[in-house]
């Protein structure tokens, strides 16, 4: 999907079985670009479990959003690994590895702020996670444009960001048995929004020094 040197960097590539799944993949007649808008059918699933959730608090709904969020993390992986390792890269590439993930990213945040509409400014806290999040893939795409170094840098990148909702869900199971409460999913929309706003004037900060540093 995107050039290698664009990559972010990650360690499971480098594991047998995902190279094996990838070289499998990229046997079939499955392109990158249909990968990446499979992820998105999975964000809606995981978007829609959450959101249901919000109003029935049937915990096994938290439990389908956390598998499919991480579907939806392993089709971003492959894509990537039959796009460059697989040799199917295309022209619209770099299109189908960027939009798929916003709409995914919204999705999920949005349908998280549902989740946990019991609490004050639940939904508000997840539409401006949601936002924060655009904002982190906008600033890395204008740095690349203004040829800084691509940033990844978090506290609160995509994997970062997708692992909390998943722990999320995973305690709102735990907590709703004992207490029955989801204040874990609270929690973690104030996390989401205070490590991506961060990530935001980190991501900008790192981009000024480089071109600050280019015309000295």
């Amino acid at each position: 999907m995107m050039s290698d040197t664009n990559r972010r960097v990650l360690k499971v590539r480098d594991k047998k079985w995902v190279n094996q799944v990838a070289s499998y993949i990229s046997q079939k007649r499955i392109t990158p670009n249909q990968i990446s808008i499979a992820s998105v059918f999975f964000a809606v699933l995981a978007g829609f479990a959450l959101a249901r959730f919000g109003l029935v608090h049937h915990v096994w709904l938290l439990l389908v959003s956390a598998v499919m969020i991480q579907l939806r993390l392993l089709c971003n992986l492959f894509d990537g690994l039959v796009a460059i390792e697989g040799g199917k890269s295309t022209a619209s590439g770099e299109l189908f590895n960027d939009v798929p993930d916003r709409i995914a990213d919204v999705i999920i945040l949005v349908s998280l702020g549902y989740a946990a509409g019991d609490y004050n400014y639940a939904v508000t806290l997840g539409w401006l996670a949601a936002v924060l999040s655009v904002m982190t893939a906008y600033i890395r795409t204008l740095g690349t444009s203004l040829n800084a170094p691509t940033s990844f840098a978090g506290p609160m990148a995509k994997q970062h960001r997708m692992a909390l909702v998943t722990l999320a869900c995973l305690l709102a199971i735990i907590e709703f048995h004992v207490f029955d409460s989801g204040y874990s999913l609270y929690v973690a929309l104030c996390l989401l929004v205070a490590g991506t706003l961060i990530t935001v004037f980190r991501r900008a900060g790192l981009i000024y020094q480089f071109l600050e540093n280019a015309h000295d």
